[in-house]
């Protein structure tokens, strides 16, 4: 029985500032059949509250707890293990972490900083690093759908980077990581296989989800989704629907 979803957010909510047509609908039809509706976020430009307005703008009320962010969960990480953050994060996001109390300890966060991501940033970092410095990715998608359509270099190519350099691993918060996906059902009474996601990243949202073992994981084909996504990882998606409006027949149609 399905009892909740969880739903990427830009290429399948919204492009941009603009709705995905019948996504709007689509997000209430989930809520009216009783089903619980988280959205999980990989976007490493936008603060949590610059979020929920953009989807008040569109008409989507969502909760503080009704969405999770990896900045959300980077900031519970560090005040939990006592470290200083050391940011490689975009401007927009460094509020985030302002009046957040941590211990002495220092911990590098990487998000997708755009052009922030200069060689003595990332020398910076590299330096943190091998000083003994935790390593923290807020996510490590290799693309995004940029504003002019096109595909962009993601932060997961500038993680990759640092771990080769340093010879460290990093700690992944946002999609894939299991825990991210669990985190965003922590409030809901539905465990991981009562789940269907919705995303239009193969790899982060649909493969991620399926090793986290979510029930379901649906790939759209809106957003950065490109013709052969759906065979390019694995595990493979449960089923491709051609938007979040299909993706919602699909649950309702599935829910048992």
């Amino acid at each position: 029985m399905i009892r909740a979803v969880l739903l990427d957010l830009s290429g399948v909510v919204y492009d941009g500032d603009t709705p995905i047509p019948g996504a709007v609908e689509a997000v209430e039809r989930l809520r009216s059949q009783g089903l619980a509706v988280r959205f999980v976020s990989n976007t490493t430009r936008s603060p949590h509250r610059a979020i929920v307005a953009q989807l008040a703008g569109l008409g989507v009320t969502v909760g503080r707890d009704e969405l999770f962010t990896p900045a959300r969960a980077a900031a519970d990480w560090l005040t939990r293990e006592g470290c200083v953050p050391d940011l490689l994060v975009h401007p927009d996001l460094v509020p985030e972490f302002a009046g957040n109390k941590f211990g002495a300890r220092r911990a590098v966060v990487v998000g997708d900083a755009a052009d922030a991501f200069t060689y003595a940033a990332m020398n910076a970092a590299f330096r943190q690093l091998i000083d003994g410095a935790a390593f923290l990715a807020l996510a490590v998608n290799r693309t995004f759908k940029d504003a002019d359509g096109g595909l962009s270099l993601d932060a997961g190519a500038f993680v990759a980077a640092l771990e080769f350099a340093a010879g460290k691993q990093a700690t992944v918060l946002g999609k894939p990581s299991r825990d991210f996906f669990h985190a965003a059902l922590s409030g809901v009474d539905c465990a991981p296989g009562q789940a269907v996601m919705v995303g239009d990243d193969a790899e982060s949202d649909v493969a991620g989800a399926l090793r986290a073992g979510i029930g379901s994981a649906l790939l759209v084909r809106t957003g950065k989704y490109r013709a052969g996504d759906e065979s390019r990882f694995a595990p493979h998606p449960t089923a491709i629907v051609n938007d979040l409006a299909a993706a919602v027949d699909w649950i309702l149609d599935h829910r048992g």
